[in-house]
């Protein structure tokens, strides 16, 4: 395990995990889905072809991106956590779990028509954030889309502020196609394709 993800942070989520199979109520807490549900409105296509969600948790918005994508692969860094987000996508063919710690992991042979970044990146120093950043622009296809959602306040564990990532992410120089912020948290989505959805179904 490198300084990224020091042995002390990969072992709290294997406990927390071992503890609970849902530690942060992701399935129970109407904050966690009314979360999921503006980050999926978000997306400006309703399909998309391959997807990257490292830090894909107990795979609850796994589940959610499989509904819009032909395959989706979903890692973590944490053995533990893999195994209840295997239990969530059993019986999704087209879900592939892996175990990836970035962004040395980072799929550099593969290319995504949508990466997923959610509550993962703010636990990165922010030279791993810029360089987990260079990875999306080099792994993301031509018509590729960035999403980002992060919480905001501040919290125990935390490394790099949200605020911090987001601008990272930002100067990879995709367009920005949503800029969604609350007191909890912010959402970000980029894209190469810089026409609004209305523009893209020759509305306007």
């Amino acid at each position: 395990m490198n300084a990224v993800h020091p042995p002390v942070l990969q072992d709290h989520f294997e406990k927390l995990y071992e503890d609970s199979a849902d530690p942060y109520g992701l399935r129970t807490r109407w904050y966690e889905q009314r979360k999921r549900d503006i980050l999926l409105a978000g997306l400006p296509r309703p399909r998309f072809g391959r997807c990257y969600e490292p830090g894909c948790g107990n795979g609850e918005l796994t589940v959610q991106l499989a509904a819009r994508c032909d395959a989706v692969l979903a890692a973590d860094f944490s053995a533990q956590v893999l195994r209840t987000a295997r239990e969530r996508t059993a019986g999704l063919a087209h879900v592939r779990l892996a175990q990836h710690v970035l962004p040395d992991q980072w799929p550099v042979d593969e290319q995504f028509d949508l990466i997923v970044l959610s509550e993962m990146l703010y636990f990165l120093p922010l030279d791993a954030v810029r360089s987990v950043a260079r990875h999306c622009a080099q792994g993301l296809a031509p018509d590729g889309v960035l999403v980002a959602c992060d919480w905001r306040p501040p919290f125990a564990g935390r490394v790099s502020a949200t605020g911090d990532v987001h601008a990272a992410l930002q100067e990879i120089g995709l367009c920005t196609a949503v800029a969604h912020d609350e007191d909890d948290f912010s959402l970000r989505v980029w894209a190469r394709d810089a026409r609004s959805v209305a523009q893209r179904e020759g509305i306007r």
